[in-house]
């Protein structure tokens, strides 16, 4: 299966086919029809295993990763799906309650995340950017840790070496050199666990990003780039940051990139699964493509309205990671009614749960800000403490009036 973007749909007229132009530019435009001809011939192939539908297709080479899958495993990826989606909607509601400062919701792209959170090991390391709550759901993080951060109450909320999860990285792209880094002492130290970094399309773009992929390749690193190509670099499709399919960027630097369905749970499985074994056995980094969409805003702050349309969202709306996966299971007789009613009961549970949670967390030291500016103080960070304590006591005698 094909996935095409909808500016490479568009038939681009020039100068070239006008009436009456000389032969010199007919033959230009026979070249640029050709040159069409031939790209469409070799349009990106998508890792498919399950259809939009919920329908099961067969692939020779990735089959063998998913293979041996129980129906209590397929049941437990949808459970994952399921409760990532309802611990991402009560953090958006509690965003939009002023309860946190912000939130980057990953909606649409749980398939993404859970599948290929799924198929790490637990000795494996893992470098997220600040959209990764599947993947965290994945690692054993608790989903009211990751909240800490965007509540300002704390610089993480968890110890990364605890899960081999590290903490979110803001900065776009940095991530991906750590993990080179880390995969680099992995190798030094003669382990034969792996690495995985994630990261967007927009990071594709960084210079960070090119310089992983450098060192990476050089040294024959044992890590995996996986990038979310959600279509959507905040207000920049992905058409204006590339020529070429993201995954074919990979051929530059010397090792192999493949485009998966990003909304399809086994294929991102058995994708990851092939790329982390590739690693550990010392074949070096991979690059994973996971074509999907971000169905809501890229933060909390952001109105996706102003530039895209609804047209594009309902067509990704049919591709519906959980939804796909559901009609897979009623068809094939592996979940009943049952079973949704139960997990709807249970995800409720966690968004009651991580509401308390939230709402429960103490309020930080309001001059701890100062305190790591700089080892040995500062005249100046001293003076702004000052200024910022009388700017709090000015409530404090606003109230007593």
């Amino acid at each position: 299966m094909t996935v095409e973007s909808s500016a490479a749909r568009k038939p681009r007229r020039s100068a070239a086919g006008k009436a009456g132009t000389t032969g010199s530019r007919t033959g230009a435009t026979g070249t640029k029809r050709a040159t069409r001809t031939a790209k469409k011939s070799t349009d990106p192939e998508l890792v498919q295993l399950l259809t939009p539908e919920g329908e099961r297709v067969a692939n020779a080479e990735y089959d063998a990763y998913v293979a041996g899958i129980t129906p209590d495993e397929l049941r437990g990826l949808y459970r994952d799906m399921v409760l990532t989606r309802r611990f991402d909607a009560e953090a958006t509601a509690l965003q939009r309650q002023g309860e946190l400062g912000l939130w980057a919701s990953l909606l649409g792209q749980e398939a993404a995340q859970i599948g290929s959170g799924r198929a790490t090991r637990e000795d494996d390391y893992v470098f997220p950017t600040y959209r990764e709550h599947g993947v965290a759901w994945c690692r054993g993080v608790d989903p009211t840790n990751l909240l800490g951060m965007f509540r300002g109450v704390n610089n993480g909320g968890w110890d990364p070496n605890s899960n081999n999860f590290h903490l979110y990285t803001i900065v776009i792209g940095s991530q991906t050199l750590h993990a080179t880094g880390y995969a680099m002492g992995v190798t030094k130290d003669g382990a034969d666990s792996a690495v995985i970094a994630y990261f967007g399309d927009g990071a594709s773009s960084q210079g960070d990003v090119a310089e992983a992929f450098t060192f990476s390749a050089v040294y024959n690193a044992p890590v995996v780039f996986f990038c979310q190509n959600n279509q959507w670099a905040i207000s920049e499709p992905t058409e204006k940051q590339s020529r070429v399919p993201l995954y074919q960027r990979a051929q530059g630097f010397g090792f192999p990139g493949v485009r998966v369905d990003g909304n399809d749970v086994l294929a991102c499985l058995a994708v990851t699964k092939w790329a982390l074994e590739r690693a550990r056995n010392g074949e070096g980094p991979t690059l994973v493509e996971a074509y999907t969409y971000r169905m809501g805003a890229h933060t909390t702050s952001d109105d996706p309205t102003r530039y895209r349309g609804d047209d594009e969202r309902l067509a990704w709306e049919a591709k519906d990671p959980i939804l796909r996966l559901r009609r897979y299971l009623e068809a094939a007789n592996h979940a009943d009614e049952g079973f949704f009613a139960e997990l709807e009961t249970e995800s409720e549970a966690l968004g009651r749960r991580v509401r308390e949670a939230v709402r429960a967390m103490p309020d930080p030291d309001r001059f701890a800000i100062f305190e790591n500016v700089y080892a040995d103080g500062h005249a100046l960070v001293d003076e702004e403490r000052a200024q910022f304590a009388a700017y709090q006591a000015s409530f404090a005698d606003a109230e007593g009036v």
